[in-house]
């Protein structure tokens, strides 16, 4: 009798331990899947660990894609024999192709592809690019041996040569444009948003991810760029390859860890549906509410699994693509109905997340001309400043040293001191929006302190330098550059953190990785104005007395009057941005049911 009560203990202790291995066992809420396409496991996939591989792997592949490109226009005329404006030309070339296969990298992950796939098939082609180019360097280009560096052009080369050349960069600008803006989202997918620890480390990832393209950029610039400069071309890009490499390894370990979302096909003919179906209705009643639109339900169509977007008031004249009409309710139950003629409330909801987002992207191109200043005239304007710090030489581009450093303790300051003691006053932390708004001020700031600079470089300017060539045309250090690249740092914290958590929460499942590219875009458009607004400054600048405020001899000009003209323009910007934001209305989707974690645990139970 005792051992039978023993027995039944014992049976009842198991039992209830699987039922606590059931609860622990839960489904991820926000719809994701594991490698196998079921319902993805919180404990088994995702977080941190697959998290982590993602990080790494940004910070290698990033310093590849610099590697090359940071001094791709040295490599053009010491090694190509191309003149300095040819060279110039084909780097904005280079450059802004990059950005356009950010776009096709997004749309066939959203569409087609998945994030996964897209990610491994253009790691892929980024890594043959990278290995043709050193191949072709080290076989063809580098002729004759030891040429390269500053002293030693190198000779003539055959059409096949620049072709093997303008090849191999092009498909690395072809891998890193498709994998850039999708690795960011698949990282954010290993985190669940609806959980709330989950949800918190989800917004951390963000600030890690651009902490280790940051670093991966610290090193290529003054390692890799420091070979390069010497000559030692093969030497940098292999170590590019390699690195490149290391990265595919990693990101491929972590393929049975990782949590996916299927794509949703395309998105063009989802936006076409609602606007053909919105005008076919134009003259159909609207009701206030919105409780007769339609909307499709996993028990009515289980082949559709993504998360319901709840409707929202704006932009009613598209709430008519989702009203059913009396000769489409016979369709309706039967999930047979003409997209082209009535559409569900979440792809009328996508349409107007698109819309509602693009103000606030057209906001982030200023700010973005701000940030590629670094690249361009803080550069100029520190090799017109003292370079030697007793007889070292400091060279100019090397500053951006101290904008990296900034953005990695911006990020611990943001992360660990602000964020919480915002948290604990005000009972949230900072919104996207208001980081982002946050960031707009710094950048401000940068430009005034950049123009105060350069009014005191002038000040202290050397009189009897007439001429480019002059060395040190001014007695102030370079140092004194310093606190605009650490503004310029604690903005980007600010700002394309922000930019990225907030494109990434508030793009629809199906638009994941196209909200990512516009961050990129945004980029893109800010080297674009930022050259159409010198080019405008210089033709109205200019006079027969004057050389305009951005000559080839600064001491000349008024450089200063450009940055505060900028900083004007932000402040602008600002203003605009604020009454975007306010006019923003926040996504929201329906929330799981229970059912969606009954069917985890049952197939938890059944060991898949």
């Amino acid at each position: 009798m005792g051992s039978l009560n023993s027995f039944q203990d014992q049976q009842g202790y198991v039992e209830e331990e699987n039922n606590q291995k059931k609860m622990t066992e839960t489904c991820t809420m926000d719809g994701a899947v594991d490698w196998n396409g079921r319902p993805a496991i919180r404990g088994r996939t995702g977080s941190w660990v697959a998290a982590v591989l993602i990080l790494v792997n940004q910070g290698l592949a990033t310093l590849a894609f610099f590697g090359v490109g940071v001094n791709l226009v040295l490599f053009l005329t010491r090694v190509l024999g191309q003149d300095n404006a040819e060279a110039a030309n084909n780097v904005s070339k280079w450059t802004g192709t990059v950005y356009i296969f950010s776009l096709l990298g997004a749309f066939l992950s959203d569409s087609y592809w998945g994030r996964y796939k897209t990610c491994a098939i253009f790691q892929v082609i980024f890594v043959i690019g990278l290995t043709l180019l050193s191949l072709t360097t080290y076989l063809f280009l580098l002729e004759p041996k030891g040429c390269g560096d500053e002293k030693s052009p190198c000779g003539e080369h055959s059409n096949f040569e620049f072709a093997l050349f303008y090849l191999s960069i092009y498909l690395i600008a072809l891998g890193n444009g498709g994998y850039q803006p999708t690795i960011a989202t698949f990282g954010a997918d290993q985190f669940d948003e609806d959980d709330p620890e989950e949800g918190h480390s989800k917004i951390a990832f963000f600030s890690y991810f651009y902490l280790a393209l940051n670093l991966g950029s610290l090193f290529s610039n003054t390692i890799l760029g420091y070979f390069e400069d010497k000559g030692i071309w093969t030497v940098g890009f292999w170590a590019s390859t390699g690195s490149a490499a290391m990265a595919l390894i990693l990101f491929l370990c972590g393929t049975p860890r990782y949590r996916h979302f299927k794509p949703q096909g395309n998105p063009l003919s989802r936006f076409c549906h609602v606007l053909v179906a919105a005008i076919r209705k134009w003259k159909v009643k609207i009701t206030s509410d919105g409780d007769d639109l339609y909307e499709e339900h996993l028990k009515q169509c289980p082949e559709n699994q993504s998360r319901k977007i709840l409707h929202t008031r704006g932009f009613k004249f598209l709430d008519r693509a989702a009203i059913i009409t009396s000769e489409e309710s016979n369709h309706v139950d039967k999930c047979a109905q003409n997209p082209w003629r009535l559409c569900t409330v979440t792809q009328v909801e996508e349409v107007k997340c698109v819309l509602r987002l693009l103000p606030i992207w057209l906001c982030t191109i200023l700010y973005s001309v701000v940030f590629t200043q670094m690249a361009s005239l803080f550069v100029e304007q520190g090799a017109v400043m003292k370079t030697t710090l007793s007889n070292f030489h400091i060279p100019p581009a090397s500053m951006s040293s101290f904008d990296i450093l900034s953005v990695a303790l911006f990020i611990f300051i943001y992360r660990r001191v602000l964020d919480p003691l915002v948290a604990k006053l005000r009972k949230r932390g900072l919104t996207e929006l208001q980081r982002m708004g946050i960031g707009l001020v710094i950048a401000i700031m940068a430009m005034i302190s950049a123009g105060v600079v350069e009014c005191f470089r002038l000040k202290y300017a050397r009189t009897d330098c007439a001429s480019t060539d002059c060395e040190s045309p001014s007695s102030l250090s370079i140092f004194w550059q310093v606190p605009q690249y650490m503004l310029v740092g604690a903005s980007e914290v600010f700002m394309y953190v922000g930019q990225l958590e907030f494109f990434n929460s508030q793009a629809p499942d199906g638009l994941k990785s196209f909200g990512s590219a516009l961050c990129m875009t945004s980029i893109s458009l800010g080297n674009y104005v930022s050259s159409l607004l010198v080019t405008i400054v210089m033709r109205f600048s200019s006079r027969d007395d004057m050389s305009g405020w951005i000559p080839g001899n600064l001491n000349r000009g008024h450089l200063d009057r450009f940055y505060f003209l900028l900083a004007a323009l932000t402040t602008a910007d600002l203003m605009v941005y604020i009454v975007c934001a306010k006019w923003y209305k926040y996504i929201k989707f329906e929330a799981k049911g229970g059912d969606d974690q009954n069917e985890c645990i049952r197939q938890a139970e059944l060991g898949v």
